[in-house]
């Protein structure tokens, strides 16, 4: 299941915005090789190449955090453990499959393409909230 960068995801903080994108263009090549049935050392590269971006993605995020003084930066670093966590779980499960199964793109769907969606909605458009009512 691809996702679509709609305003529904967009946060109005061009930093955030911008990685989002680049971070979901990631999600989708991953959705994309599974979806082809392609062989499982693709399908690694591109998570090990998403879980890279992930953690570049997640420093600045927090980094950003940190210099507004977000008061939920500590809740919102735990929900970005989970999420790296969920990750090293696909590629243990990926590692011990011959290839994409139906199970793992089940996993992918609901551990990284729902999380992403959900996690952006709630918590990052709630720190791009935050930043507006400091100016």
């Amino acid at each position: 299941m691809k996702i679509v960068f709609d305003e529904s995801l967009y946060t109005g903080n061009e930093l955030i915005d911008s990685e989002h994108k680049e971070l979901i263009s990631r999600v989708n090549k991953l959705v994309e090789s599974c979806e082809k049935g392609t062989e499982k050392m693709t399908a690694i590269k591109t998570l090990d190449f998403l879980m890279d971006y992930t953690e570049y993605h997640f420093t600045d995020e927090e980094k950003l955090q940190k210099e507004v003084g977000y008061d939920q930066l500590n809740a919102h670093h735990e929900k970005h453990e989970e999420f790296k966590q969920a990750v090293s779980e696909l590629r243990e499960m990926l590692e011990e499959e011959e290839g994409p199964s139906e199970a793992f793109v089940n996993a992918v769907n609901k551990n990284i393409t729902d999380w992403l969606v959900n996690h952006i909605q709630k918590w990052d458009k709630a720190i791009a909230d935050f930043i507006k009512a400091q100016k």
